[in-house]
């Protein structure tokens, strides 16, 4: 029951609607003065009267039932007690009915989101700084498909532009065949950091590149067969980390499919007078919005990401009918996104306000930032790599006798860096910090995970509960209930506001929450019907942290 919404129905508040009740209900800084309470400051001046009577009023005209236990008024707020029997059965009856779909509805039924996400360039290094919008992208995709949605999880992928051409060159002029097999992306890039650091000594290797990367567009066979293999290569190296991340795509259609679908954007715009030309390249003006021109067609005709962006945006219209579209891509590209999304409005795209930029901030290590031509690269695999390690080391060190240690530190090791760059707000720059992702008593997904773990063990020595009832509850116990009823609303919130830092903080909360109620409460040695209780619980908590995790795309093992 949304307890919110029965509280809101029985209040009478002046002009105010049931709706505006319910957003005004909040929780209490303190849970001994209330569950819920509502403030009536300003109510004063539609009443006209004085907040502490106005609070007092509705607290003496509220009708109590079998669900609001006591209602009181206190400063100018009115407090409500829910009986605490009906919300833990209410709230346990759910989780055990729900299990593993706890906390999901079916608010988007009916309803399709594409979400493009990390997007990677081939040929070049998958690093560090692909994992927010990798993690990110996926968190929402996961979290879309539980809350009812259709998502549509899109790889933009970055095969299109003269990089290509330089690789040739380089590939032509250094490369082995062999050493590119068995190196793989990272040979690639080697070939790429050298190609730059010649064309500095002779600047005519980047007419060639340009040459090259013409003979791709006219099909030449030798060419577009050294593509398509630095193609393959590269999708066969980020295929073994988007496994490692739990990270899944349904569409790999990247910025050369939009080759042949570029030409009616262009003539549409021409069509409705919003191009025009600006020293030999062809624009939209967008200054009456307070934004520099967006560059349909460079001089020399070549187009550009504004052009592919607004071919592709027509297209996935066009595909899938989406209810929104979603671009998981760093702030930088603020401008860039608020250009194309307002050219697509010009052209009477009534559909162009369902497009979204989740933008989110940069992620670097400790030791300062990186340059893919300058070949200052931070493998994001080796990052994986490096947790998974420390995670082993910490692992045999608590705990030696531990079975299966090398695949428990894995998914320790991967939900450390997942969770490390889903735990703040996803605008902020986050400096990856080996020690603190890996910090089990932290706020960190070890901490959350090894809490499973410890609910894991409960249930094994106590067995699950055959049947509970609530009794007398303690605040403790039902502190727990409450944080276990929170789920469903953060997950909403989560999604309304494109955040899943919301579900990692949540995880991190509730688990502190049950370690809390795990040292004051008596499990295994309290009286049965209380020891069957507190088992129930424990199997709850366990399943709604395994459901918050598994929305991160994070995996909890039974023991650490």
């Amino acid at each position: 029951m949304d307890f919110k919404r029965h509280i809101a129905a029985h209040i009478q508040a002046g002009e105010l609607s049931e709706d505006e009740i319910y957003s005004m209900l909040a929780l209490p800084p303190n849970t001994e003065m209330g569950d819920f309470a509502l403030p009536c400051f300003r109510l004063a001046k539609t009443m006209r009267k004085a907040p502490a009577l106005i609070a007092q009023e509705i607290a003496d005209n509220y009708k109590k039932d079998d669900i609001v236990s006591q209602v009181s008024a206190v400063n100018g707020y009115v407090n409500f007690k829910i009986n605490r029997a009906v919300w833990t059965e209410q709230t346990l009856g759910r989780i055990f009915a729900e299990r593993e779909k706890y906390g999901s509805s079916e608010e988007g039924q009916g309803r399709t989101v594409c979400i493009d996400y990390s997007s990677v360039n081939i040929a070049k290094p998958f690093h560090i700084g692909h994992l927010s919008t990798t993690v990110l992208g996926s968190s929402l995709y996961k979290l879309h498909k539980f809350l009812g949605y259709h998502p549509v999880g899109i790889n933009h992928l970055g095969d299109y532009g003269t990089q290509f051409g330089k690789l040739i060159s380089a590939y032509k002029r250094w490369g082995k065949k062999e050493d590119i097999e068995k190196g793989g992306l990272r040979a690639l890039n080697a070939l790429y950091v050298r190609f730059h650091e010649e064309a500095e000594k002779d600047p005519s290797l980047n007419d060639e590149a340009r040459a090259f990367f013409k003979k791709i567009e006219e099909k030449d066979e030798e060419s577009v067969a050294l593509f398509n293999w630095f193609k393959e290569l590269t999708l066969k190296d980020v295929g073994r980390i988007y496994e490692m991340l739990d990270v899944h795509f349904d569409s790999w259609a990247g910025e050369s499919f939009y080759n042949d679908k570029m030409q009616p954007v262009i003539d549409e715009l021409r069509e409705k007078g919003l191009l025009k030309e600006s020293e030999g390249a062809q624009i939209v003006d967008l200054e009456a919005y307070g934004m520099p021109p967006c560059i349909i067609l460079r001089s020399d005709g070549a187009s550009l990401y504004a052009t592919r962006d607004i071919a592709a945006a027509i297209y996935r219209k066009k595909t899938y009918d989406f209810y929104k579209c979603l671009y998981v891509v760093a702030y930088q590209q603020n401008l860039h996104f608020k250009q194309f999304f307002k050219v697509l409005e010009l052209m009477g795209k009534e559909w162009a306000k369902d497009l979204v930029h989740v933008a989110y901030g940069m992620v670097s290590l400790e030791d300062g930032s990186m340059s893919t031509r300058k070949g200052k690269v931070v493998y994001l695999e080796d990052v994986i790599q490096k947790c998974v390690q420390k995670a082993l080391t910490i692992i045999t060190e608590k705990n030696p006798s531990l079975e299966n240690k090398e695949a428990i530190a894995k998914t320790v090791g991967v939900g450390a860096v997942i969770f490390g760059a889903l735990y703040n707000n996803k605008i902020k720059d986050i400096t990856f910090s080996y020690d603190k992702v890996l910090n089990f008593e932290g706020e960190t997904s070890c901490y959350v995970q090894y809490t499973c773990a410890r609910a894991n063990s409960v249930l094994e020595k106590g067995g699950k509960a055959a049947s509970w009832k609530a009794g007398d509850i303690c605040p403790q116990e039902f502190e727990l209930v409450k944080r276990l009823a929170d789920l469903p609303n953060v997950l909403h919130d989560a999604l309304e506001k494109y955040e899943p830092c919301l579900i990692a903080r949540y995880a991190v909360d509730l688990a502190q929450v049950y370690n809390k109620f795990y040292f004051d409460c008596s499990i295994l040695n309290a009286e049965k019907e209380t020891r069957e209780f507190r088992l129930a619980l424990t199997e709850a908590t366990l399943i709604t942290l395994k459901n918050a995790l598994g929305l991160l795309g994070i995996g909890v093992p039974e023991k650490m």
